[in-house]
């Protein structure tokens, strides 16, 4: 029974005042054009390609497509309507706002049904929404984890209600559209499911093993996607699993609110760390067993996940803001001291979802801005054209991220141009690019060049870079904020573009003697 039953509700724990929270972070996405998301770009080329590839011959000449059973496609599946209704970017803008919001609901409509009302606690994960997972651009892994939240507080409300059979008739249903989303919404879901339900038998009464055994049984409806996976993975794939027990997994734990501020991300973290930490170590908050133990199983599927799952990068570090949140959707006050201390936490809860939205809402408005000053260059591009574009990255210790590795990836979807930030690894998306010519600078990271001598080397040097694009194979090259580098690098070829910072080139003019400069338009100020 809940503790608080009885006492009126506060604003933010009825349905209204927990909706308009979810709503709330939306504002971050509201402002920008494109959402200053790290691989989003990537991805919108991917839907440019599926939707446009039947009836455009230059996108024919540098990509092929695939349709198949892909644990991966909750965006390529539903931009096909919506671009229709609104066109590519706006339709990508409008899914990816949603996420957020939904995945915020997720979270309170769990701490509901754990707790019997939205604990004053549970405020604090909702940020987490605004987790890193989503600032890199895993928009099709951050869709299926809020739509796993969303199923799992409908999986502990049925489970509370005694509405099993309903339960057992949606979830297969429910499950494979997680899993065609993405798989690890569906293995999420799947690891609290089970978790719940082996807290559930355990207070019943029953011994572990037992409990077990017969929270098992309540797993049938979550398996459909099994089939989906035996037949994703017979098929033509390839990439590599690597990564096991890395010592990154120890830096990701400061990592689940990093955007822009180191000092505000990683003080951010440590309150919630710090909440935890009170709820195991004083009686003043409490733990709902129930999200508890599903917390324990998801920070060991963190521990235990390589970095690298065929092919697909950052694995572990994906799951774990969700398993904070688990954790901290798991405290809340004991009921000796709800009273007191509920509407001061209740209160901070609310201040800590105002301040981090707020600073997302002006790191976001800081990165379009970026992009706007960056996407001018494509009005000089030709549709159709061979480009290729190296981008000025940071080693990855620096906190903050550009955002700007798959800028070039709008080439695709504005010109239909060739891009060589694109991915292409067989089983993890269904397009392809196609053209050998372009030899090894024609995939990502091949348009990554750092602008410092980063530890390990990991990528190219702009010189190297250069060196390595084959002659005559493509006509454009883009310079994003590169690294200073010699003019002469750039000789026989005439700038058509810059904004000070950053250049577009035309490759293969020899009507200019070595190492002179040609005309250049500028268009934004530097």
């Amino acid at each position: 029974m809940d503790e608080n039953e009885g006492r009126a509700l506060h604003w933010w724990q009825t349905w209204w005042g927990a909706g308009a929270i979810a709503l709330f972070c939306a504002l971050p996405l509201l402002w920008p054009t494109i959402p200053p998301l790290v691989d989003l770009p990537g991805h919108m080329a991917a839907y440019k390609v599926e939707l446009d590839l039947a009836h455009s011959p230059d996108l024919q000449r540098y990509y092929t497509l695939h349709w198949a059973v892909v644990g991966n496609l909750g965006l390529n599946l539903l931009v096909i309507p919506l671009s229709r209704l609104f066109g590519l970017e706006p339709a990508v803008k409008l899914i990816v706002l949603c996420i957020p919001p939904i995945t915020a609901a997720g979270f309170l409509w769990v701490g509901r049904e754990a707790h019997g009302r939205i604990p004053p606690t549970a405020l604090f994960a909702v940020p987490l929404a605004y987790c890193f997972p989503f600032i890199f651009g895993f928009v099709n892994f951050a869709l299926s984890m809020a739509l796993a939240f969303v199923a799992f507080g409908l999986w502990l409300r049925l489970g509370t209600s005694g509405r099993w059979r309903l339960r057992a008739a949606l979830f297969p249903l429910i499950s494979i559209l997680i899993w065609f989303s993405h798989i690890f919404g569906w293995a999420t879901l799947g690891i609290m499911a089970f978790a719940a339900e082996l807290v559930r038998e355990i207070d019943g009464g029953r011994r572990p093993i037992r409990a077990a055994l017969r929270a098992g049984l309540q797993m049938p409806a979550l398996l459909p996607p099994i089939l989906l996976m035996l037949i994703w993975r017979t098929g033509d794939v390839a990439g590599k699993t690597s990564g096991w027990f890395s010592a990154a997994k120890i830096v990701d734990l400061m990592s689940p609110l990093r955007d822009r501020w180191e000092w505000l991300d990683l003080a951010s973290i440590l309150v919630l760390y710090g909440l935890i930490a009170s709820a195991i170590m004083t009686k003043k908050l409490l733990f709902s067993r129930t999200l508890g133990v599903s917390a324990i199983f998801l920070m060991i599927a963190y521990l235990l996940l390589p970095q690298t799952i065929f092919g697909s990068s950052y694995a572990d570090m994906r799951l774990l803001p969700y398993a904070v949140a688990v954790a901290m959707l798991a405290v809340r006050p004991s009921a000796a001291t709800q009273l007191r201390l509920g509407p001061a936490l209740g209160l901070l809860g609310l201040l800590f979802i105002g301040t981090r939205i707020a600073a997302a809402t002006i790191s976001f408005r800081i990165y379009d801005r970026s992009f706007q000053q960056e996407l001018p260059a494509l009005d000089h591009v030709p549709r159709g054209a061979r480009l290729v574009s190296f981008v000025g990255t940071p080693c990855r210790g620096v906190w903050t991220m550009r955002r700007l590795d798959h800028l070039p990836a709008f080439a695709v979807i504005r010109r239909e141009a060739i891009s060589n930030d694109q991915w292409s690894v067989a089983g993890a998306q269904i397009d392809r690019v196609n053209y050998p010519q372009g030899g090894d600078v024609i995939k990502d990271p091949s348009q990554i060049v750092r602008i410092a001598n980063c530890p390990g080397h990991r990528w190219r040097t702009l010189p190297d870079s250069i060196a390595h694009i084959p002659p005559g194979v493509f006509d454009y090259l883009w310079l994003i904020q590169p690294p200073a580098y010699d003019p002469a690098l750039v000789r026989n070829m005439v700038p058509v573009w810059t904004n000070g910072r950053s250049t577009l080139f035309r490759i293969g003019d020899r009507s200019l003697a070595p190492g002179r400069a040609g005309p250049v338009m500028r268009t934004t100020a530097p």
